[in-house]
């Protein structure tokens, strides 16, 4: 695990109880700049609280979660977060570009970042189309772009290639790839574990606690996997059984 003074997000001893149930019993993690760090476990095993946290939505019982210095949240990461939920968070009504226009001024940025997130999401010929009228890869698409308007550092991703063809997939992974080159910390859930892959490292859950936190390659290596499925499998046994 890296060095939490060094990380763009940094989580400490964070619990969050939702309906009365212990969603996750104080979870400790750091997730670094310059990297896609992948966030993968099976549906239920606290991933979107987790990401919740991370961006200031989520009322936590204790713990702390910091990010690029600050606490989650606060008022100096408007602009710096930028967040896309696992449904698509646009308006039917209006047009890709009208959403961006719309967006940008909630947002309080120059509307100048418009054709750019349009390019970078490969929705250059959808731009002036409903977004009710788009399919559902191209809807995820736009919200992506929505989050790219304010140039984020951080940039918390949940599910955002689920049900989507592969083409789209890979287009929108390289999306990502590109955005860390230019030294963004992306942050990926997905219960997809071919994904992982795609992903410099790799915080693997179960039942709200990270039961692995490291390269995907030294994941392998140490549990003498084939596949991060197999990796993961393994992990969970070795806990069950200690």
């Amino acid at each position: 695990m890296m060095n939490s003074e060094s990380a763009a997000v940094a989580i400490d001893a964070l619990r969050v109880v939702r309906g009365g149930r212990e969603v996750l019993p104080g979870l400790t993690a750091a997730v670094p700049s310059g990297q896609i760090s992948g966030l993968l476990g099976p549906s239920g095993c606290g991933k979107t609280t987790l990401m919740r946290s991370i961006v200031g939505v989520q009322k936590i019982a204790s713990g702390s979660v910091t990010v690029l210095g600050e606490p989650a949240g606060s008022v100096p990461l408007r602009r710096r977060v930028g967040y896309v939920t696992q449904s698509p968070s646009i308006y039917d009504d209006l047009t890709v570009r009208e959403n961006l226009r719309f967006f940008a001024a909630v947002l309080g940025v120059d509307t100048s970042g418009i054709d750019t997130a349009v390019r970078t999401v490969g929705l250059e010929s959808h731009a002036d189309s409903l977004t009710g009228r788009l399919s559902g890869g191209e809807r995820s698409r736009a919200s992506l772009a929505v989050a790219l308007l304010s140039e984020p550092d951080v940039l918390v991703l949940d599910e955002p290639t689920v049900g989507l063809d592969p083409v789209l997939r890979q287009h929108l992974w390289g999306t990502f790839a590109e955005l860390a080159r230019a030294g963004k910390a992306i942050i990926v859930s997905s219960h997809v574990m071919d994904e992982a892959e795609r992903c410099d490292r790799l915080l693997l859950m179960r039942d709200g606690h990270v039961i692995a936190d490291d390269t995907p390659a030294s994941l392998l290596a140490a549990t003498n996997s084939s596949d991060i499925e197999e990796a993961f499998l393994a992990l969970v046994e070795d806990e069950v059984s200690a």
